[in-house]
C-alpha cells in the first residue's frame, strides 16, 4: 500500500486539503503464488523456498531433490548461477531498525545459490555416481507433484501413462552448452534419442570454455553431464557442424534439429590497431586457459569491459602471473600487470559486487570511466598502448545505452597485449549448406517464435542465448526445456499442459525458529587471496559448513505460509496491530481507501450494500516476516497460519 494523496513534503496539510487515501491490492488468482517471489523469479521455477526450509531443518537429500527437479544443472548453478532468485528474495526487503525503532536499511537476502551449491556437494553427483543420483529422483516421485518437481512429473506422467512416450525418433542439437544439453535431457525423458553434436573437445560449452575453473571445478562439470548422458543421451565432442558434418545431412538424418550454439564468437569494436597481434577477444583467452592450450602474452595486458566476463578474464590473467611468477607452467609466460578498464563508473559496472571485490583483491588494477578510442602499435606492428577518451555518460534518461564523451580528456595506457570482453556474438556459418530457410531477423541471428522457439525453417529450432540474447545460465536451461516440450508436440502431435490445484493447509502451532528476525546473512566462506593465487584452478568460495548453511537457511521467511484473517470473527481489538514487529498491519475505515474495480467487488462480496463503520485490516507483504505473533496475540482465533501449496498434474492435450 502507498500514500496516494496527503501530506507536503514538510508534513503540514495543503491548502485544498484533500483526504489522505490509501490504495491497496486485493489478493486473487495467482497472488500467493507471487508472493514466493524467489521462485516466481527462477526462470524454471525452482522451488527456493522448499529446499531452503529443508536445509533448515536438516533435511539435505530431500533440498537437493527439490533442486534438481525443474533443472538439470542444479550441481553447477550452485558455483555460478546469477541467481535472480535472491534478487527477488522477500528478506531482502524486511526493514531493519534499531532498539529505538529507528530505520537502518533493507536486510539482506537469503544466500540462495550457496544453500544450493552446499546440499548438491552432500547429495548431487559431486559425491555419487549418476545411476544414484537418477535412482534417487525416481524414488523422490510423488504421487502429486509440486509445481517445480519438474523432472518427477514428467517421470510421474510416464509411469501413468497421461504423457505418451515419443517413438524413439533421432533430435540433433548443435551444440552442448547449458540450453542444448537442458532440451537433451527432457527430450530424452520424453523417449526421444537426442544427438548432441558439440565442436570442442569436452561438452558443456561455455560452462567449460569460458568460466574459469576457479569458479567452477572441471570435474563438476563432467560428472554433472555424466547424469544427463546417464538418460541416454549421445554426446559428439569434436564436431564441427558444417566441416565434420553438414547441416544439411543433420536435417535429413533427424526428426528435428535444434540450434543452440550461444554466444561464443567474442565482439569487435571496430577501433583503429584492433586487428593483428597482441589483441584477443577475452573469450578467446578463457577457451585457451581452459583447454590448456598455448598463448603468448606481454607484460603489461589490458582488459576492456566492466562485465563478469571482463573479470573471468582478467582475474584467469592474474593468476597465470602468479603462477608463472613460480615458474611450475609457463602456458602464458612473461605476464605482469592486468589493468581492466570500463566504461562505467563503479557504480554502474554490469559486473557482480563480489566479482569486483574479489578483483580488487586479487591486484586487478581497475579505471572506470573510460571508452577505447585506438590500439597502438610501433613501426613493426607491435602492440604499444591503448587510447581512451573521457565517458561522461553511459546511458540516457531512458536507461538506454547511449554513451557521451568527452573527447578533450584522453589518456594512452603502455600495454603490449589487449583482451576485448564488450560482448558475443553466435556464428552460423553452417547453416550455409541446407540452411538457406533458416531467415535472419539480423545478421547472425535466426528469426524465432519466440512462443515456439521454432524458426522459419521446418523441423529446425532455437535455444539459449540464439532465442534471447545473452543471458544468465538459468535463462538458457529454460530456452532449452522450452525448446523441447516444442519439439515433442511438433513431433508426436501431443502439447504438454499441467494441471496445478492451489490448497490452503491450516499449520496449527505454527513456529519459527528462536531469534531467527535478527540473524543476519551468513558470508559465503572464501580463501584468502594469496591462497586463490597458488594455482589458476584453486577454488575462490570454499562453501557453507552443515552448520552455517542450517543457519543462513533458517533466516528464510517461508513466504509459502501467510496468516489469514477471518473476518467473522474479528472484534476489531488491534491487538495484532500491537505486537506485529514489523509494523506490517494496520486498521483503518474503508473510506480511507482509494476506490479501485477490485475493491468495490471484494467489498460486494464480503458486506454487501450496507457497509455501516466497516473497517478494514491492511497487510504489508513486503514487511510481514510471517512470525506468528499475530495468531498468537488474537483472542477469538480470527487469524490462523496457513501454507499456500501448488500441485501440479502433467498431461497431454
Amino acid at each position: 500500500m502507498r500514500d496516494v494523496a496527503g501530506a507536503t513534503a514538510d508534513g503540514a496539510s495543503p491548502a485544498a486539503a484533500v483526504p489522505a487515501l490509501l490504495t491497496v491490492e486485493i489478493p486473487g488468482e495467482g497472488y500467493h503464488r507471487g508472493l514466493i517471489s524467489c521462485q516466481a523469479a527462477c526462470p524454471v521455477h525452482t522451488d527456493a523456498r522448499g529446499y531452503v526450509r529443508a536445509i533448515a531443518e536438516g533435511r539435505f537429500e530431500e533440498a537437493y531433490l527439490i533442486a534438481r527437479g525443474p533443472n538439470p544443472f542444479a550441481s553447477i548453478c550452485g558455483r555460478v548461477c546469477g541467481a535472480p532468485c535472491e534478487a527477488a528474495c522477500r528478506r531482502g526487503k524486511v526493514p531493519r531498525v534499531d532498539d529505538d525503532g529507528t530505520f537502518v536499511a533493507n536486510d539482506r537476502p537469503i544466500s540462495i545459490r550457496a544453500l544450493k551449491r552446499f546440499v548438491c556437494s552432500l547429495a548431487g553427483p559431486e559425491s555419487r555416481m549418476p545411476t544414484a543420483v537418477l535412482d534417487a529422483i525416481r524414488r523422490f516421485v510423488p504421487e502429486v507433484c509440486s509445481d517445480a518437481d519438474e523432472m518427477a512429473a514428467l517421470l510421474r506422467g510416464a509411469i501413468d501413462g497421461c504423457i505418451p512416450r515419443a517413438a524413439g525418433q533421432k533430435v540433433a542439437i548443435i551444440g552442448a552448452g547449458p540450453a542444448g544439453l537442458s532440451a537433451a535431457h527432457d527430450l530424452a525423458l520424453l523417449g526421444f534419442k537426442p544427438v548432441v553434436y558439440e565442436s570442442e573437445p569436452v561438452a558443456a560449452g561455455m560452462l567449460a570454455v569460458g568460466v574459469p575453473a576457479y569458479r567452477l571445478p572441471r570435474e563438476l562439470i563432467r560428472r554433472e553431464v555424466a547424469v544427463i548422458e546417464a538418460l541416454g543421451v549421445e554426446i559428439r565432442c569434436g564436431v564441427t557442424v558444417g566441416k565434420d558434418v553438414s547441416f544439411e545431412e543433420l536435417r535429413r538424418t533427424h526428426a528435428a534439429v535444434l540450434i543452440a550454439v550461444g554466444a561464443k564468437r567474442s565482439r569487435a569494436l571496430g577501433l583503429r590497431g584492433e586487428n593483428g597481434p597482441g589483441v584477443l577477444g577475452g573469450v578467446d583467452l578463457l577457451r585457451s586457459v581452459s583447454l590448456g592450450e598455448p598463448l603468448a602474452l606481454g607484460r603489461d595486458v589490458v582488459v576492456v569491459g566492466g562485465g563478469n566476463v571482463a573479470y573471468d578474464v582478467a582475474r584467469s590473467v592474474v593468476r597465470q602471473i602468479a603462477w608463472d611468477a613460480a615458474r611450475t607452467a609457463a602456458r602464458l609466460p612473461g605476464t605482469g600487470r592486468v589493468r581492466l578498464v570500463s566504461l562505467e563508473e563503479l557504480e554502474e559496472m554490469p559486473a557482480d559486487t563480489v566479482e569486483i571485490r574479489e578483483g580488487d583483491e586479487e591486484g586487478v588494477e581497475r579505471l572506470n570511466g573510460w571508452g577505447p578510442v585506438a590500439i597502438e602499435r610501433d613501426a613493426a606492428g607491435a602492440v604499444t598502448g591503448v587510447t581512451f577518451r573521457r565517458c561522461v555518460r553511459v546511458y540516457d534518461e531512458n536507461r538506454r545505452f547511449s554513451p557521451v564523451y568527452d573527447d578533450a580528456v584522453r589518456q594512452t595506457l603502455e600495454a603490449d597485449s589487449v583482451l576485448l570482453s564488450v560482448g558475443q556474438a553466435p556464428n552460423l556459418s553452417f547453416l550455409a549448406e541446407g540452411g538457406v530457410d533458416v531467415e535472419e531477423m539480423r545478421p547472425g541471428w535466426p528469426k524465432v517464435d519466440p512462443a515456439t522457439l521454432a524458426t522459419t525453417a521446418p523441423g529446425v529450432f532455437v535455444a539459449g542465448d540464439l532465442a534471447h540474447g545473452t543471458r544468465l545460465l538459468i535463462d538458457a536451461v529454460a530456452s532449452g526445456k522450452a525448446a523441447a516440450r516444442s519439439i515433442y508436440q511438433t513431433l508426436t502431435g501431443h502439447a504438454l499442459t499441467s494441471d496445478t490445484l492451489t490448497a490452503f493447509l491450516t499449520l496449527p502451532g505454527y513456529r519459527r525458529e528462536r531469534g531467527y528476525e535478527s540473524i543476519r546473512r551468513v558470508s559465503v566462506p572464501v580463501a584468502e587471496p594469496e591462497e586463490r593465487l597458488k594455482h589458476p584452478e584453486a577454488e575462490v568460495e570454499t562453501g557453507y559448513t552443515a552448520e552455517q548453511a542450517m543457519r543462513e537457511a533458517s533466516r528464510c521467511l517461508d513466504c509459502g505460509v501467510t496468516p489469514v484473517f477471518d473476518g467473522s470473527r474479528c472484534v476489531l481489538c488491534g491487538g495484532c496491530v500491537d505486537v506485529c514487529p514489523t509494523l506490517c498491519l494496520k486498521l483503518v475505515d474503508l473510506a480511507d481507501l482509494a476506490p479501485s474495480a477490485d475493491l468495490a467487488s471484494a467489498i460486494a462480496r464480503d458486506l454487501g450494500p450496507d457497509l455501516g463503520d466497516a473497517t478494514a485490516i491492511l497487510k504489508d507483504e513486503d514487511r510481514c516476516i510471517r512470525c506468528a505473533l499475530c495468531a498468537m496475540r488474537c483472542p477469538t482465533d480470527a487469524i490462523a497460519m496457513d501454507r499456500v501449496t501448488f500441485a501440479t498434474t502433467w498431461r497431454t492435450a
